[in-house]
């Protein structure tokens, strides 16, 4: 037969488990809440993926890389202007707090095929 003291920690154990899964510690819940690490590579004047989709108020993680000259990811849209170098990519994240479909480009003027360079970024709205 168990002693109380047992009991008592499987108790506890259990407990924190329950709490954990209620408060958000859980894995699941921060599933759900919306995390995205995307890598986006730029080169021969596209980007690559071209469409990134998410949900309203995830958080989003891009790493740039810039394959052949020096792109920028920009959205106008959520004030967002990062510059990748060949060899040097670049990590930023934000919130994704708007919905709708915004235009992401490289905004430096290199070579006349950095204007072509366009993507979009797809935010919709979260389900109840």
């Amino acid at each position: 037969m168990p002693s109380p003291a047992h009991n008592r920690r499987t108790l506890m154990a259990a407990a924190l488990l329950l709490g954990a899964v209620v408060c958000g510690g859980g894995a699941p819940l921060a599933q759900e809440q919306g995390r995205h690490e995307i890598t986006v590579t730029a080169k021969r004047f596209a980007f690559s993926p071209a469409r990134i989709e998410v949900a309203a108020n995830d958080v989003v993680k891009i790493t740039l890389v810039a394959e052949d000259i020096p792109h920028t990811f920009t959205i106008d849209e959520y004030r967002i202007s990062k510059r990748a170098a060949p060899g040097r990519p670049v990590t930023f994240e934000f919130r994704a707090d708007k919905a709708g479909t915004f235009p992401f480009y490289c905004s430096l003027t290199i070579d006349e095929g950095c204007r072509e360079m366009r993507g979009e970024l797809v935010v919709t709205p979260r389900r109840p």
